[in-house]
């Protein structure tokens, strides 16, 4: 679904309701200077409503990589698990910063799941966090 097909309200409340940063990799619109997308939770193509219920905000990184997927392998314990779902579930419950604040640290089989699958912690990604900590702009700190 393209952005013009979100209608438009629906598109500011998930903006508005996500800072304007993904709610996967936690990365700011700001900061990257580019803008997220709108990302089906559940994909349309597997039956997932346009709600605000189904939407989040989502990098293009995230997007590409998660695409039409809802689960992944736990690469701990081989189990297919549902991936994140940000309307679900809490982000510190899955997630947490590594102390250096670069690298998304996997805390359940979701969580390990959604780092593998959408690759949170790709080198391109590590290495612009990195940037963004030395200038005291992430981690994000809520």
């Amino acid at each position: 679904m393209t952005p013009a097909e979100i209608p438009r309200a629906l598109g500011r409340l998930v903006r508005a309701r996500a800072q304007s940063r993904c709610e996967y990799c936690q990365t700011s619109e700001w900061l990257s200077g580019l803008p997220c997308e709108i990302d089906h939770i559940i994909p349309r193509a597997k039956g997932g409503p346009t709600t605000a219920d189904n939407l989040c905000l989502a990098c293009a990184s995230c997007n590409g990589y998660k695409l039409a997927s809802t689960h992944a392998a736990d690469p701990e314990s081989g189990e297919e698990v549902a991936l994140f779902n940000p309307r679900q579930q809490r982000w510190p419950e899955h997630f947490a910063w590594s102390e250096d604040g670069m690298t998304i640290i996997e805390l359940t089989a979701c969580g390990r799941a959604t780092v593998v699958a959408l690759k949170l912690n790709h080198p391109l990604a590590v290495a612009a966090r990195s940037i963004w900590v030395s200038v005291g702009l992430h981690p994000p700190e809520d």
